[in-house]
C-alpha cells in the first residue's frame, strides 16, 4: 500500500513540475517572443506536450546569446551612436540619406571614406587571393569561418596558416563548432595539432550554452596585418574549388577590402575571439600600420555586425531600409530566399511603388527542405510584381543586394530567418557607383542566363508538390 502511495505522490509531483515548467515557458513566450505567430506556436506546443514542449522552448525558443566578452570587459558594450555615425556625406545622393542614418544609428559605426572593395568571383579567384594574403602576412592573421574542412583547397589553407605561425606571425582561427567538432575531416583538429591558437565558436555540448546550441557563427572574415580584409559568402570548403573543371564548382562571391572599414572587420573578430577564448586582442596584435600616401579607393563603407545578441535585427533593418530607399531598382542575389511576412511586405511595397525588384536564387539548392520552403513563398511576392529567377547549374551561394546603381550590401547574410534572427553575421554596406555598376552587370548577365519563374508555372505545380512545399514553409522560423 505504501509503494502505491509513493507512486501516486511521484505522479502528482511530476504533474505539478510539468505544469509549473509549462506555465513558466508559455509565460516567457507570451511576454518576450517578438513574433506573435512564433509565440502562438510555442504556446500550442507547450500546451499539447507540457514537459517536452517546455524543454524544447528552453533549448531553442530563447535566442538571446549572452556575450562572455561583455562580462569580462564591460566597457565593450554597445553604446548610443555618436554623431559621426549619423552623418550623411555630401558626396552621396540625397535619396540614400535616410539609409545612411538608419544603418549608422543601428550599428553605432561611422561610414568610412577611402575604401577599396574588389569582387572575387568564385573560388577560382577568391582562394588564391586569400592564400597569397596569408603567405604575405608580416604580423597577424585572423580568420573566422562557418565551414573550414580539412581536405582539397582547405588543406592548402591549413598549410599556409601553419607556415605563417612557424615564421612568427600571430595567428588566430575561429571555426563554428558545428563544423569544428561534427564535420568529418575538418581543419580544426589539423590546426590544433600544429599548436596555433584555434577555437570552436559556441561549443554545443557546454551545459551553460545548451539554450544557444542552434545559434551559429555564420561569418566569413579574414584580416591580414589589420590592413587587408576578406569577407563575403565563401566558406573554406572543397565544393567551391575545381581547377580542372571550374564550371562544375559551386559558385560564390567574395571581396577583398582595404581602407578604414577594415577596422570594422577587426572589431568583429576581436569580439568573437574574446567571447570564445577570453583573450582580448589589442592594437599591437595587428602590427604597425603601413603609411599610405593616398586612400586605397573611393568607396564609402561601413561594417554591419549582427546576431542574436545586442546586435539583433541589424541586417533585417538594413535590408528593409534599402528597399524603402530604392527609387528605381533592387537586385537581390541569395542562395536561400525564405523571407518572413515583414520582409515580404517590404518587397511587395517596393514593387508596388514602381521599383523593379529582381531576385536571383539557385535552381539547384544544397538543402532541399529549404528550397521547398522558398518556393512556397514565391507567389506572395510575385503577385505584386517582384521577379524571381532561378540560376541553373551548380549551387550558387552568392549573397548580394544592389540598389539604384549606387549602394550594395555584401557579406554572409542570407534572406532567411536563420541569418536575420539566429546566426551571427557580418555584412558591409558600400556606397560606390563604379562598384555597383560592375556588380549590376555581373548580376544582369547571370540573370539573363537564368529561368524566370512565372505565376503560371507556380500555379501549375502538382497538388502534392504544393502541399510538400507548404509544410516545409511552416518551419521557416528556424530554417
Amino acid at each position: 500500500m505504501g509503494a502505491v502511495s509513493d507512486l501516486h505522490g511521484l505522479a502528482w509531483a511530476a504533474t505539478l513540475f510539468s505544469l509549473a515548467a509549462a506555465l513558466a515557458a508559455a509565460g516567457h513566450a507570451v511576454i518576450y517572443k517578438r513574433d506573435p505567430r512564433s509565440a502562438t506556436l510555442w504556446v500550442l506546443l507547450i500546451t499539447l506536450l507540457p514537459l517536452v514542449g517546455s524543454l524544447l522552448y528552453l533549448l531553442f525558443g530563447i535566442n538571446r546569446y549572452q556575450r562572455r566578452a561583455r562580462k569580462l570587459y564591460p566597457g565593450t558594450g554597445y553604446a548610443s551612436p555618436a554623431a559621426d555615425c549619423l552623418e550623411v556625406p555630401d558626396a552621396l545622393p540625397s535619396s540614400f540619406a535616410g539609409l545612411v542614418h538608419l544603418v549608422g544609428g543601428t550599428t553605432g559605426q561611422p561610414l568610412t571614406a577611402g575604401n577599396r572593395i574588389e569582387p572575387l568571383l568564385d573560388g577560382e579567384q577568391a582562394y588564391p587571393a586569400m592564400l597569397a594574403a596569408i603567405e604575405s602576412a608580416r604580423h597577424s592573421v585572423a580568420l573566422v569561418s562557418y565551414i573550414f574542412d580539412g581536405q582539397g583547397i582547405s588543406a592548402q589553407f591549413v598549410a599556409a596558416l601553419r607556415q605563417a605561425h612557424a615564421r612568427g606571425v600571430h595567428v588566430r582561427v575561429l571555426i563554428d563548432d558545428v563544423s569544428a567538432r561534427w564535420v568529418h575531416k575538418n581543419a580544426y583538429r589539423l590546426l590544433k595539432r600544429s599548436g596555433m591558437p584555434v577555437a570552436p565558436f559556441n561549443p554545443t555540448l557546454i551545459p551553460a550554452r545548451l539554450h544557444a546550441a542552434h545559434l551559429r557563427n555564420h561569418r566569413k572574415l579574414l584580416v591580414i596585418d589589420g590592413e587587408t580584409g576578406f569577407t563575403g559568402g565563401m566558406n573554406i570548403h572543397t565544393p567551391y574549388w575545381n581547377p580542372e573543371d571550374p564550371g562544375r564548382a559551386q559558385r560564390d562571391l567574395h571581396f577583398r577590402i582595404q581602407g578604414p572599414v577594415v577596422a570594422h572587420l577587426r572589431k568583429c573578430f576581436t569580439e568573437d575571439w574574446c567571447d570564445t577564448m577570453g583573450e582580448r586582442l589589442d592594437e599591437s596584435f595587428w602590427g604597425e600600420p603601413v603609411a599610405q600616401a593616398t586612400a586605397p579607393g573611393n568607396s564609402w563603407a561601413r561594417g554591419i555586425e549582427a546576431g542574436p545578441d545586442e546586435t539583433l535585427d541589424r541586417i533585417r533593418w538594413t535590408f528593409m531600409g534599402a528597399l524603402n530607399a530604392a527609387r528605381h531598382s533592387v537586385r537581390i542575389w541569395t542562395p536561400y530566399f525564405v523571407p518572413d511576412q515583414p520582409m515580404i511586405a517590404a518587397l511587395s511595397i517596393a514593387a508596388l511603388r514602381g521599383v523593379r525588384v529582381d531576385v536571383l536564387t539557385p535552381a539547384n539548392g544544397d538543402h532541399r527542405f529549404v528550397q521547398w520552403a522558398a518556393r512556397a513563398h514565391y507567389w506572395q511576392v510575385m503577385e505584386h510584381g517582384v521577379r524571381i529567377f532561378e540560376r541553373p547549374g551548380p549551387f550558387d551561394h552568392t549573397k548580394l543586394m544592389l540598389v539604384d546603381g549606387g549602394w550594395c550590401c555584401l557579406g554572409s547574410a542570407n534572406w532567411d530567418a536563420r541569418s536575420l534572427r539566429l546566426n551571427f553575421e557580418f555584412n558591409v554596406e558600400v556606397y560606390d557607383k563604379t562598384l555597383s555598376t560592375r556588380l549590376e552587370a555581373l548580376f544582369d548577365a547571370t540573370r539573363d542566363r537564368s529561368t524566370l519563374v512565372t505565376p503560371a508555372a507556380v500555379r501549375a505545380r502538382p497538388l502534392a508538390i504544393k502541399l510538400r512545399d507548404g509544410i516545409a514553409r511552416l518551419f521557416t522560423p528556424v530554417l
